[in-house]
């Protein structure tokens, strides 16, 4: 039994209820524990992407079960595919009508360097029309890649300077 003389390490009588923090990282805390993916599923990779929001692979735990089909509500795009060129400018309009701040996954081989195509009808990597954040590599790369990407993700979001929000970015 705990003796009722025993000293707290935080003492609210002391220190009140107040946290102090910089409005940087506590922005940046919100944003990188909330993000809202947008699947591009454009190949096989996205039944790979679909197994991450199933209960064995649990997306939920890092905050980022909420996928969005629309991108006025996302801010995470997942690029999960082979990126033709005739998809390409529908990928690049969808990215440009998400809301700033967005990031980006490029989701598997085809996505990261156009992967076994080396044809005339397909980009070699999404990284030529759109700025990404975090790479996956593997064909397909398995759930658990995914989800260390998003980790790595939100360490990166935690980085940033919270005003990155008002910049346009390319």
């Amino acid at each position: 039994m705990v003796s009722a003389n025993t000293e707290l390490a935080y003492n609210s009588k002391i220190e009140g209820d107040v946290v102090v923090s910089r409005a940087d990282a506590v922005i940046n805390w919100l944003r990188s524990s909330s993000l809202w993916p947008m699947p591009m599923g454009l190949a096989c990779c996205g039944i790979e992407l679909m197994a991450v929001g199933a209960s064995r692979f649990d997306i939920a735990r890092f905050g980022a079960e909420v996928m969005r089909f629309s991108p006025r509500q996302s801010d995470c795009m997942i690029v999960a595919g082979t990126v033709t060129y005739k998809m390409a400018p529908h990928v690049r309009r969808i990215y440009d009508q998400m809301a700033a701040p967005k990031w980006v996954i490029a989701m598997g081989a085809c996505a990261s360097s156009g992967g076994m195509y080396r044809s005339y009808a397909t980009l070699q990597g999404v990284d030529r029309i759109l700025p990404v954040d975090v790479y996956v590599s593997g064909c397909p790369p398995r759930p658990e890649a995914l989800l260390d990407a998003l980790i790595k993700m939100q360490a990166k979001v935690k980085r940033e300077p919270s005003a990155r929000g008002l910049l346009v970015r390319a």
